[in-house]
């Protein structure tokens, strides 16, 4: 009887939060960090164990509600949603790395040796630049929808290169000669 009173309020509430909340979707981040640190657990029969204790606990109901009427419509309104983590682990062929982003751009560190590196955007020139070993060097500059500038490799020389695969390849191309050179 107490059960079917819980669902038929959380029908409800869905119902009029339907209705009355904005419509968008969101990235549903406590949900997603709740099942995500439960995929990471253990092994897979404790990962099931927990898994089955949150729907009998309703820690995913309760998150998933949280996250649908209040942190959804927040982040519709205010375009960030104050749950979700502006940090990420990824998995490199070398090792495991930490990247970190804010407003300008990304930290990049290793979570091997500890070893960052900074890439930064800036809107005033349209252009990205990295940061490493306490030197800053840019990578490139947008010119247009079509090309980037970027350095020729010798000095301050900068050629335009076309984004496409033909003037990827050029810019390779040019690279490679240019450290050949340079041995």
């Amino acid at each position: 009887m107490k059960r079917k009173v819980i669902n038929t309020a959380v029908a409800a509430l869905l119902a009029v939060s339907a209705i009355t909340t904005p419509s968008c979707i969101g990235n549903f981040a406590l949900f997603n960090r709740v099942l995500g640190w439960n995929n990471n657990v253990g092994n897979k029969f404790v990962n099931e164990l927990v898994f089955i204790g949150f729907w009998i606990l309703p820690v995913y109901e309760v998150s998933f509600l949280a996250d649908f009427v209040v942190l959804n419509s927040i982040e519709f309104w205010s375009g960030t949603n104050p749950i979700a983590s502006n940090e990420k682990i990824i998995e490199g062929n070398d090792g495991r790395y930490l990247v970190k982003s804010d407003d300008k751009g990304y930290d990049i560190i290793s979570c091997n040796d500890g070893s960052k590196v900074r890439l930064d955007f800036d809107n005033e020139t349209r252009s990205w630049s990295v940061t490493a070993n306490g030197e800053t060097h840019e990578l490139f500059t947008f010119v247009d929808d079509t090309h980037i500038r970027v350095p020729a490799g010798t000095g301050n020389d900068y050629r335009t290169v076309e984004i496409s695969a033909e003037g990827v390849y050029a810019y390779r191309q040019m690279m490679e000669q240019a450290a050949y050179a340079a041995r």
